[in-house]
């Protein structure tokens, strides 16, 4: 019963703060004193059931509170409100007190809290309040008090029955562990997976009836060859019974493919509605995470002197729990900082022409397949230049730059942690860790955030979210062989990158996108598969990544847009590096969902090391020839540069690394057919990488060219001696020189 009255308690709180907030902008409102009278009658029929009597007492002076408004007899102002509401929290408190210490509330022993009096003369402390506001508050007006609102006599016992004689529509309620609703969800997920197995299946079948009916024509040829070659009677007799018999086995065959096809289209659309009523389960109206925000809006207006309203749009929008439950956090993020920075004072919006209250809007609505939650103010807005100097005054960058920043740029800078555009640090903002938490929960979900702001007219945040992180849109791509799948919320881009457009900056592959460059990486070699080589005029890449840090994924080919089950993997596992979860395929095959986030740390650590590879070109050759590959190791740019034009002009394929350990690192992953290095680079020199070369079982037959500044016949020697098979200087080669010694070394370029 303790837990009924504090379900009662809740559900009826939100029907009395709602009205309290209406009746504050308009406390002649007829509708909303009938609504909360009620609410408090119900509080009150409820607390007696369950014998507390400090409830009992609270609820039934605010009753009275109600009914007096009702019969015009008082106007409730911003006193009389605002100790209504903190009735609205003692009821509350009330109702969520363990039922071992419910009793202190009326006066009696009971619990291990503080004194037993505390509790009950807090009540008395609050009803001597709101009798004390009562006797203050203001007279309706005339026309009120001339014809008062009718309020019928409602006795306790009438209210009571509607709970057991409820009309048949109403809906019925059941309690159920969300584990227990995750697995009926995974359960429909499978089955609908397992469903959409037939329609393969059905097109196989109708590859046999294709092939039955061959089989048909090719007897009635073979019967007309036996007759007209005069065949005995006998031999056209059982081919013409085997005839009858194929013709039987095809229409047989036609009458169940038929029936398959139709049983197909019904499990799927049985499976379907099955998937659709398990996810059903997991959503919630977007009411129901939101209902505490207009009071916490409206008493945090109070509390800085300003006055605001929340109105809220899309309340019945129905949002994932999972959703709706990670969305508290920063939508209160969101709307304190619009009462704190975006409202201005009464004073300041009456000098701008606008009204004293502020409004916020808060809308949740689905489009194109997300959810979209939109948190707009017409307060001051977002002054451009004054975030321009905070972010110069922060050292984020230097006043140069930011003065060539855009609008969409300098809003960026209000994610990052710890920026504040606030001069002082108070309870309700100014650490700058709001906007920090807003996004970093986006991203956990898979969501992304918008910004835009008029100076003077106001602000806007506009958040996309899935409807629900039990399905996941991805884009499906094979890499390796596997299907892998790319969430469609963190791809910047896709795009078939024509071979000619990738250029070599310092040893690593790059392109240009929209004129900036992006690293082009090999997916095969981020998630430790082997690098193989890509045929065709273009790459198929997928960007990923912040707009200033941006990376090109060269995936093996495009598979298409899915939306897919995610299913979790076993916890066992453990964290699996650059996988997310897993998912079935529409054929039962398995795929696994890329975690983005960690494969950009993945692609980060491989840039760091110096151990990226290079994504293999093939070239359209013709039938039969082979291009011999040559990895130059030089730390000066524009020897590597010169080196790679004159040998990529003449056929060869190139490839760079900027000194010895990365190239090292070049020739144990890559194929080559020669080498060239410098002798003098940072972390390993040259001679010390034609050691290591030679001392490889694997790659001891490699040909190797060193190429120097240094032209003494010691130093000659010394390259020698190391194992190298052609020493050439820098001071005396020309293009000729070094051509005809590659030459001389491997060959043509495609011999």
């Amino acid at each position: 019963m303790q837990e009924l009255f504090r379900m009662e308690a809740e559900s009826q709180g939100r029907v009395l703060t709602a009205g309290l907030l209406a009746l504050e902008r308009d406390p002649a409102a007829a509708d909303q004193l009938e609504s909360c009278m009620r609410a408090a009658h119900s509080l009150k029929g409820a607390a007696r059931i369950v014998a507390l009597d400090a409830g009992v007492r609270v609820a039934h002076v605010m009753e009275d509170c109600f009914v007096a408004g009702q019969r015009g007899e008082i106007l409730l102002g911003q006193k009389q409100i605002d100790l209504l509401l903190q009735g609205v929290d003692l009821l509350t408190r009330i109702g969520n007190t363990p039922e071992a210490e419910a009793a202190q509330w009326n006066g009696e022993p009971g619990g291990e809290g503080t004194g037993n009096g505390e509790k009950a003369a807090e009540v008395d402390a609050f009803l001597a309040m709101l009798a004390a506001a009562l006797d203050s508050a203001p007279n309706a007006s005339p026309a009120a008090e001339a014809s008062p609102a009718v309020v019928p006599e409602r006795p306790v016992q009438a209210e009571q029955p509607r709970r057991a004689d409820a009309p048949e529509s109403a809906e019925r309620f059941l309690r159920v562990t969300a584990d227990n609703l995750d697995r009926l969800l995974g359960l429909a997920g499978e089955s609908l997976v397992e469903s959409r197995w037939l329609k393969p299946f059905a097109e196989s079948l109708l590859r046999l009836k294709r092939l039955q009916a061959d089989t048909g024509r090719a007897l009635d040829d073979l019967r007309e060859m036996l007759a007209v070659q005069a065949a005995n009677a006998p031999a056209l007799a059982v081919l013409a019974d085997l005839q009858l018999r194929v013709g039987e086995s095809g229409q047989l065959l036609g009458e169940r493919l038929a029936a398959l096809e139709t049983f197909d289209s019904r499990s799927t659309d049985l499976a379907q509605r099955l998937y659709d009523e398990a996810l059903s389960c997991r959503m919630r109206p977007f009411a129901d995470g939101v209902r505490a925000f207009p009071r916490m809006v409206r008493d945090l207006g109070r509390d800085l002197g300003k006055q605001v309203r929340l109105e809220i749009a899309g309340e019945d929008t129905q949002v994932d729990r999972d959703i709706l439950e990670r969305l508290d956090a920063p939508l209160g993020h969101l709307l304190r900082n619009a009462v704190d920075h975006g409202i201005e004072s009464p004073e300041e919006r009456s000098a701008a022409g606008k009204s004293a209250a502020g409004i916020i809007h808060l809308e949740a609505r689905h489009s194109a397949g997300m959810l979209q939650i939109i948190v707009s103010d017409d307060g001051r807005g977002i002054d451009p230049e004054g975030l321009r100097r905070a972010i110069v005054e922060r050292k984020l960058t230097t006043e140069p730059v930011a003065a060539q920043l855009s609008e969409a740029e300098l809003l960026e800078f209000l994610f990052l942690p710890s920026f504040t555009m606030k001069k002082q640090v108070t309870e309700i903002s100014g650490r700058g860790v709001g906007l920090d938490a807003v996004q970093n929960m986006l991203k956990q979900v898979r969501g992304t955030i918008r910004v835009s702001a008029q100076p003077g007219r106001g602000a806007r945040f506009q958040l996309q979210l899935p409807l629900t992180l039990s399905v996941m849109r991805t884009l499906l791509v094979e890499i390796g062989g596997e299907a892998y799948a790319f969430p469609l919320a963190y791809i910047a881009r896709t795009l078939k990158l024509p071979r000619e457009r990738i250029e070599l900056l310092e040893g690593r592959q790059h392109f240009r996108l929209d004129g900036q460059t992006v690293g082009l990486v090999s997916a095969a070699q981020v998630l430790g598969g082997a690098e193989v080589g890509l045929e065709g005029d273009a790459l198929p890449v997928i960007v990923i990544g912040d707009p200033g840090n941006l990376f090109g994924l060269v995936v093996d080919r495009f598979q298409g847009e899915r939306e897919l089950v995610v299913l979790p993997l076993d916890g066992r596992l453990g964290k699996i590096k650059d996988i997310q979860a897993g998912a079935l395929m529409e054929d039962g095959s398995p795929a696994l969902i890329i975690d983005i986030e960690d494969m950009l740390r993945s692609v980060e650590k491989l840039v760091s090391a110096g151990t990226l590879g290079k994504v293999q070109r093939i070239a359209a050759a013709s039938p039969g020839a082979v291009r011999r590959r040559v990895l130059i190791v030089d730390d000066s740019l524009t020897v590597r540069e010169l080196e790679r034009k004159l040998l990529d002009q003449n056929g060869y394929g190139v490839e760079t690394a900027v000194d010895g350990m990365d190239g090292w690192n070049a020739v144990r992953t890559g194929h080559f057919d020669l080498i060239i290095t410098d002798v003098d680079m940072p972390r390993m020199d040259g001679i010390e990488l034609v050691r290591l070369i030679k001392a490889d079982i694997n790659l001891r037959s490699l040909p190797v060219m060193i190429v120097s500044y240094k032209d003494r016949e010691e130093d000659r020697r010394r390259g020698l001696d190391a194992g190298a098979d052609y020493y050439l200087t820098k001071g005396s080669f020309h293009d000729e020189t070094l051509l005809q010694a590659v030459i001389d070394l491997i060959g043509e370029a495609g011999t």
